[in-house]
């Protein structure tokens, strides 16, 4: 899988596009084939360190996606390969995938 990879604070030209390993959804998350992603200003101030949120080097920048359902995790309901699917994350939408939190049905006692 192809990732941008930001592994120095710096400009946009300073990121890198990296082969990394296809990840895996664990139980309660969702595999997405990410299809768009939204390039937006605050994603250049945290690759510069600029912003307030500050994820640890190195990292995968984006935060908007949209893309297809390729595997659930268990426990996960509500999603199904090949859903459509767009969401907001914290990193990582500028890769092929990503791995994000799916809607797992929890048992509720009484």
């Amino acid at each position: 899988m192809k990732a941008v990879v930001c592994k120095a604070w710096g400009p946009p030209d300073s990121l890198s596009v990296e082969t990394l390993p296809e990840p895996q959804p664990n139980a309660g998350e969702v595999l997405v084939d990410i299809m768009a992603a939204g390039v937006n200003f605050p994603d250049v101030l945290i690759i510069q360190n600029k912003y307030q949120f500050r994820p640890e080097l190195p990292f995968t920048p984006g935060n908007e996606l949209a893309g297809l359902v390729r595997a659930v995790g268990e426990g996960v309901e509500g999603f199904k390969f090949g859903d459509r699917v767009f969401g907001f994350v914290p990193q990582g939408a500028f890769a092929e995938q990503l791995v994000v939190p799916g809607l797992v049905k929890r048992s509720v006692r009484a």
